[in-house]
């Protein structure tokens, strides 16, 4: 099973390198590769994470790495990542996921 970054989980990962590289570079470095391995992870086991609350969708699942919840969808093609989210943070709606 192949593991898919989206564009927009990508321009996630790196407004949060940039936010985080503003006190440390190498803490934002370390959090990136967390996350991005965690991500990758899904590789082997798709189905690891649970369903978004918000969304009401048992499509779109989530796993936690540290404060960030990563946003994904298993397919028939793979797991395609769509978002990087702090867990702080309101989630968008769902449609701008796509």
């Amino acid at each position: 099973m192949n593991v898919r970054w989206t564009d927009k989980a990508r321009e996630h990962l790196r407004a949060i390198r940039d936010y985080i590289a503003g006190d440390s570079p190498k803490y934002a470095n370390r959090t990136i590769d967390r996350i991005t391995r965690k991500g990758d992870g899904l590789k082997r086991f798709p189905l690891s994470g649970h369903a978004v609350p918000e969304y009401q969708d048992p499509t779109i699942r989530q796993v936690l790495e540290g404060n960030y919840r990563i946003i994904y969808r298993v397919g028939e093609e793979g797991v395609e990542i769509l978002a990087v989210i702090h867990a702080a943070r309101q989630m968008p709606p769902r449609e701008t996921l796509e």
